[in-house]
């Protein structure tokens, strides 16, 4: 496996040019050929609820390809197998996705297939606005990181 290492891109374009770009547009056309069973089943939701706003899938952002974005709510949605257990790789790209101002969410695919309901719900709360704050603190946080047993 050949890997790439470059200096942190900008949003939607990568710094130093059109390789790389081509080389991860080929990639994400591919994935969104291949798709997993939850990937599919996910994007029919997305595109079939009147959710008010427009997911992409299989989108490149910098140097990453994202599962489904919405760029509107800057809320990105991955889907993972098991080979993404405790992934390093994963964590950096999430503190990056983060550091450009997108919400990540995360859920197993086998939440996805067995608690369709609960993951849509969860895709939703955080496409709504959040309230003000409240003089308590706290807020609206969207991220769920798939560690032990399905949806928190």
């Amino acid at each position: 496996m050949n890997v790439i290492v470059v200096s942190p891109p900008l949003v939607g374009g990568v710094r130093g040019g059109g390789k790389l770009k081509k080389a991860l547009t080929l990639r994400a056309k591919e994935l969104r050929n291949n798709s997993t069973e939850a990937e599919k089943y996910l994007w029919y939701v997305l595109r079939l609820e009147n959710l008010g706003v427009k997911f992409r899938r299989q989108t490149v952002i910098g140097r990453y390809i994202v599962d489904f974005v919405c760029f509107e709510r800057k809320l990105v949605v991955e889907l993972d197998g098991g080979q993404h257990a405790q992934s390093q790789h994963d964590h950096v790209r999430d503190q990056w996705l983060k550091g450009q101002g997108f919400e990540v969410l995360r859920f197993w695919n086998h939440d996805v297939l067995g608690n369709r309901e609960e993951v849509l719900q969860k895709i939703v709360d955080c496409l709504t606005p959040p309230p003000l704050p409240s003089p308590q603190g706290g807020g609206n946080t969207c991220y769920q990181n798939p560690q032990g047993d399905g949806i928190q």
